[in-house]
């Protein structure tokens, strides 16, 4: 078993009526359920921020969400609360099979910096563990769905393949935000670093 299937952030708060709604990002559930049958290993990722938490607009006084700052380890969108730890909107999405969940891993949880990536903290240095959780597994190829296309996704994609993994993003089971143009950004640096879209 050499393959995985890497689910990202499919909470309540990314999908219609939630804090910060991916458009459709709820379509993408029983596609991802399906593949999951096809996959050696499913790892689920789950945003689960502190109260609080420095990428909260409420946190900057005067900042509107979707605004962005720069933090020290670099640019940061603020992004209005969401998936706040225990709270209904950090939960997943009540369609999604956790049930067939080899790992589930709770990224953001340091209230000073934020987590895309299922592989790093956005210093791009501080790691998750996901990484060292793959190799002792012997997995190297993987596939990625979830939310939201542009950020998290882009990014856990983005480290992967810097890590050497053999990387596909499933963008039928992607949905994107889109702030400012990220969606074709991120699928430019997707490109160019190798990832297959799939």
């Amino acid at each position: 078993m050499t393959h995985a299937l890497v689910v990202i952030d499919m909470q309540n708060d990314f999908c219609p009526g939630g804090a910060l709604a991916v458009t459709d990002g709820d379509t993408v559930v029983a596609g991802i359920n399906a593949r999951m049958a096809q996959a050696g290993a499913v790892i689920l990722t789950q945003d689960w921020h502190p109260a609080g938490h420095s990428s909260f607009a409420s946190q900057h006084k005067g900042r509107a969400p979707m605004a962005s700052v720069t933090m020290p380890y670099g640019p940061q969108v603020l992004w209005p609360d969401h998936c706040v730890q225990g709270s209904k909107g950090a939960e997943f999405h009540a369609g999604l099979d956790t049930d067939r969940a080899d790992l589930i891993l709770r990224k953001g949880v340091n209230r000073d910096i934020d987590s895309y990536s299922a592989f790093f903290e956005n210093d791009q240095t501080t790691p998750t563990g996901l990484d060292g959780y793959l190799r002792t597994r012997g997995i190297t190829d993987l596939d990625f769905a979830g939310l939201a296309t542009d950020f998290c996704v882009a990014w856990s994609a983005l480290d992967a393949a810097r890590l050497g993994y053999k990387v596909r993003v499933l963008t039928s089971l992607c949905r994107g935000i889109d702030v400012n143009g990220s969606m074709v950004q991120a699928l430019d640096n997707l490109r160019a670093a190798g990832v297959e879209l799939v």
